[in-house]
């Protein structure tokens, strides 16, 4: 049976739920719970396994806090011996707008302290990520009060419509590969234009 690694990103502990910063933490909760698979606290993170037409799907939680991420996934990739190709990291990205999802087959940190331990750890940029939008609706110098807030109503209502996205596209990435993933996810992951409210709002303007 086929083996794969997919590790969300995100810092433990109660303060930090619900945070930007933690969406990646989200993306695999979505997936564990389609499954209803149980947690267990392991070395270095959080871990459960699902199965996908005869694939094994490994999903982590690091424990490590964002900035030692790369810990958890060389510890993980080690024990169970997981290939490089079949390592995909879900994570926040300032640079999207809000809800646009894009996959990648590599690519630079761009200023992520957890891709960037990853990379070190790892001698390498060569491994996947699925990347979630958080916008940066923040003035200079309030970066990280910024992806360390919450989401506000309006877009903590849209996000189970996005992570039912990555669900499908990390499903994707371990039947069909990397390319077809990418296909799909930055087909159907494009920006949300508006909110619920918005469109209300414009309706009733019209």
């Amino acid at each position: 049976m086929e083996k794969f690694l997919i590790v969300g990103l995100g810092n433990i502990g109660p303060e930090y739920v619900g945070t930007r910063h933690n969406i990646g933490f989200r993306m695999v909760d979505a997936l564990a719970a389609e499954k209803e698979a149980v947690w267990e606290d392991r070395r270095y993170g959080f871990i459960t396994r699902i199965s996908v037409k005869g694939r094994q799907l490994i999903l982590l939680k690091p424990s490590t806090y964002m900035n030692l991420s790369g810990n958890a996934v060389r510890y993980w990739m080690q024990q169970e011996k997981i290939a490089l190709e079949h390592l995909l990291i879900c994570v926040d990205d300032i640079s999207l707008p809000f809800g646009q999802l894009r996959m990648k087959p590599s690519g630079s940190d761009a200023g992520h302290n957890g891709l960037k331990h990853i990379a070190q750890v790892l001698g390498t940029q060569q491994y996947a990520r699925l990347r979630f939008g958080i916008g940066q609706d923040y003035f200079p110098g309030q970066q990280v009060d910024y992806v360390l807030g919450t989401f506000p109503p309006e877009q903590e209502e849209l996000i189970p419509e996005r992570t039912k996205v990555t669900t499908g596209a990390i499903k994707t990435f371990c039947l069909a590969g990397i390319q077809l993933a990418m296909n799909e996810c930055n087909r159907r992951g494009t920006p949300l234009a508006s909110t619920p409210k918005e469109n209300q709002k414009k309706e009733g303007e019209a």
